[in-house]
């Protein structure tokens, strides 16, 4: 009986060299993020998170160029809601790619009171719940990024990201050659 073995990505791709830069890209993304960065939420004990100032740095430093949309909204019983589509121009490709996010955010109500009462909500909750809510979509669709974006701040079981060693380094002989002082 003859052996199955699955083909790697270097027997999938034609580009080589792209599927090379992908991977670099990949490292980079996955790579965990400057623990003075990460904050623990103020009424989510435990939670960690990125703020979204971290992540609007990320994008410009990585992508360059990105755009930020707001796809939809609305309101559910005592909140709101936001959905966003985050696109950017991929450094390896040239390609404009997209991830999608959704954010939440309930409106602040006078102390005490049920949310449910609208009477009880305060005056310029929907100014303060809209854009804490994008900001929210935004850090969900860059957590589709990797762990750089926080995507892994709190998973317990991460596997940790390896470069693919059936890859060659997407360098010509010639480029490799020149690298070390051989041309």
């Amino acid at each position: 009986m003859a052996e199955n073995t699955l083909p790697t990505l270097a027997d999938l791709t034609t580009d080589l060299s792209l599927a090379w830069k992908n991977d670099q890209l990949n490292l980079l993304l996955n790579q965990e993020p400057p623990a003075k960065w990460v904050k623990e939420h103020p009424y989510i004990k435990g939670h960690k998170y990125l703020p979204i100032d971290k992540v609007e740095h990320l994008l410009r430093k990585i992508f360059k160029e990105y755009k930020i949309s707001i796809t939809n909204q609305g309101s559910a019983f005592n909140g709101v809601w936001i959905t966003v589509r985050v696109e950017f121009k991929s450094p390896t490709s040239g390609d404009w790619l997209f991830y999608d996010g959704i954010g939440a955010c309930q409106l602040q109500t006078k102390a005490g009171t049920s949310p449910s009462d609208l009477i009880n909500i305060n005056n310029g909750a929907l100014s303060m719940a809209f854009p804490i809510a994008k900001s929210l979509a935004v850090k969900d669709a860059c957590d589709h990024f990797g762990s750089l974006f926080g995507a892994n701040l709190n998973r317990k079981d991460v596997l940790p990201y390896k470069i693919d060693e059936n890859i060659p380094s997407g360098k010509s002989n010639t480029e490799k050659m020149a690298a070390h002082g051989k041309l």
